[in-house]
């Protein structure tokens, strides 16, 4: 594996304009800057059999092959961790560094987090809900909530003494790593679906780094980057072999919410279901806030989480509705293609998240998710891509269903901006009314129209 900076100073003499560089290029502590709190996470910790293992570049036990995650010493943070210290932070999610499993001062970031949560009484109104709640993260740098994952997975490669980041991806995923390699002054290497929207492949291929197209789903480019990881160890796949780490960063969502909302947790929580690893650490979120003393103790258990999917690619949904634990991958088939996961990693743990709360998982089809974006924009004036029209499209149906109820505070989260899948909208994207240039002709077009408004 590549060495750290910290170990190339140890190598012998450096130029000192050189080394101001690379410290600028690789967001490298200053010497002023050496002293941190030391890191509250304790280890990496199967799922399933419990085994314990160190803050190393692993994402599965050697035991029983379960997955791993991040444990912390929570009575260490909430010792030290006051509301008035985060509140004093930085206005990103590293806010919460005392809750996330690095210990850099100097973050590898662009800004992600504290994205605004946004009071929706007219889509409130349309759905029949009382208290409702967009967390809307189409505010984040590149457009959709992975760069909360990428800025603790990238930050953690550094730590380790990565110098190429990776990942398989559905889009969102490609464009963050690559834009946040690129602050790094790391290299970056995506793979993706060739079928992928082109505003999310130009994303990802304008920050300089190799984009690959497979011709294949998401699945199989999934488990050719397994494979990649596996031959190139000194490669840091932020989805593979730092998956524990990267994982971590949606947390940062439940912590945003719980403040923003005066520190207090909200009722239900409406989830998009790619993966499965962002609800899953939603909810995880919740719990730590009580954890350390943030939340009183049992609020943030008590937080009711529901995902939402795509009818054409929804194996967690289905699993709900038959009362069964078993996710069975399904071939995806649907416009939402940033949710378009037929093998979930996390679908299991979904479910039982959500099992656990007390919510559900609901579907949509494709005009469903077409009629919630422009129903957001509409009432709301946020463009969310397909995913966000999962989201919407979902709770309007958890909502008639009663599982979503008008007493109850809720949050649906907006992971990614329109401006990523335009082509899916068809004629909504288009100008209602084409004219002559002269006033004449504007009057007769438009002008019957704003009348039937």
């Amino acid at each position: 594996m590549a060495v750290t900076y910290q170990e190339r100073l140890r190598d012998g003499p450096v130029d000192a304009a050189a080394t101001s560089a690379q410290r600028a290029r690789c967001q490298c502590p200053t010497d002023e800057e050496a002293h941190v709190e030391p890191v509250t996470a304790t280890a990496l910790t199967c799922r399933e059999c419990g085994r314990t293992f160190p803050l190393e570049a692993l994402h599965a036990c050697d035991f029983c092959f379960g997955p791993l995650e991040v444990a912390y010493d929570y009575e260490a943070v909430a010792a030290r961790l006051r509301r008035e210290e985060i509140a004093a932070g930085p206005r990103t999610m590293w806010r919460y560094r005392a809750l996330l499993p690095v210990d850099d001062v100097r973050p590898v970031e662009l800004g992600a987090g504290w994205t605004p949560l946004v009071r929706a009484d007219r889509l409130a109104a349309e759905l029949g809900l009382g208290e409702l709640w967009l967390k809307d993260d189409t505010a984040n740098p590149t457009g959709s909530f992975k760069d909360r994952v990428v800025s603790v997975a990238l930050t953690k490669a550094r730590q380790l003494g990565f110098k190429v980041a990776a990942c398989a991806s559905t889009g969102n995923l490609a464009a963050s790593v690559a834009a946040h390699a690129a602050r790094a002054g790391m290299t970056s290497v995506v793979l993706v679906p060739k079928d992928l929207e082109r505003a999310k492949i130009a994303m990802a291929a304008i920050y300089g780094g190799t984009v690959v197209a497979v011709d294949g789903s998401y699945d199989q480019v999934n488990r050719l980057c397994a494979e990649l990881a596996a031959e190139h160890e000194s490669w840091a796949f932020a989805n593979v072999n730092l998956r524990a780490y990267y994982a971590e960063g949606s947390k940062t969502l439940a912590f945003e919410i719980a403040e923003q909302l005066g520190w207090r947790a909200p009722d239900h929580v409406v989830v998009p279901v790619a993966s499965g690893s962002q609800l899953t650490k939603v909810a995880k979120g919740f719990r730590e806030l009580s954890a350390v003393g943030l939340l009183p103790a049992e609020e943030g258990a008590a937080v009711r989480v529901s995902g939402a999917q795509a009818a054409g690619c929804a194996p967690v949904a289905k699993a709900f509705d038959e009362g069964s634990d078993d996710v069975r991958p399904v071939r995806p088939s649907t416009i939402a293609k940033s949710l378009a996961i037929g093998d979930p990693a996390d679908g299991y743990y979904a479910l039982q998240a959500v099992r656990r709360s007390g919510g559900a998982v609901g579907s949509v089809g494709d005009d469903e998710i077409l009629d919630a974006i422009g129903l957001l924009a509409r009432t709301e004036g946020i463009f969310a891509e397909t995913a966000g029209g999962v989201t919407i499209a979902t709770l309007a149906k958890l909502a008639a269903a009663g599982v979503v109820r008008r007493d109850e505070r809720v949050v649906a989260i907006v992971s990614g901006h329109g401006l990523k899948t335009v082509e899916t909208l068809g004629a909504l994207a288009g100008p209602g009314v084409t004219v002559e240039p002269s006033l004449e002709a504007f009057e007769t077009a438009v002008e019957p129209v704003l009348t039937c408004r």
